[in-house]
């Protein structure tokens, strides 16, 4: 179920797919929505974002339009930074056509406005 590019990342980094986050994947395919609850450092952050991740990798690059994909809300800024941080590895890695922006409440407002026109 997970597309060879990211099975060869996890191989790279010596990790297997944990079962919750090739549920996660299998369940996203099917269309069903999910509650993940799994232990800190369980791998949740991958686990949430592999669908979206794998969904931008396979789509054909005339189809890849600079349009929001997906939009994680998080009710702390460390939360969104730290989300943020665990995903700028993966998508570096494997070269996904993906980019991860951050806002807040005190975010400039030319960092808004770019937001706004991509």
């Amino acid at each position: 179920m997970l597309p060879l590019l990211f099975q060869n990342w996890f191989a790279a980094r010596g990790w297997t797919v944990r079962p919750h986050q090739l549920a996660l994947v299998e369940a996203a395919a099917r269309g069903e929505s999910v509650l993940l609850v799994a232990p800190t450092g369980g791998g949740k952050t991958l686990a949430g974002f592999l669908p979206t991740l794998i969904d931008l990798a396979e789509r054909p690059k005339r189809s890849r339009a600079r349009t929001l994909h997906t939009l994680y809300i998080s009710p702390l800024k460390a939360l969104a930074v730290d989300v943020a941080r665990n995903l700028d590895a993966p998508v570096a890695e494997m070269d996904l056509p993906v980019s991860i922006e951050t806002r807040t409440g005190d975010c400039v407002s030319s960092k808004q406005l770019g937001q706004l026109r991509a």
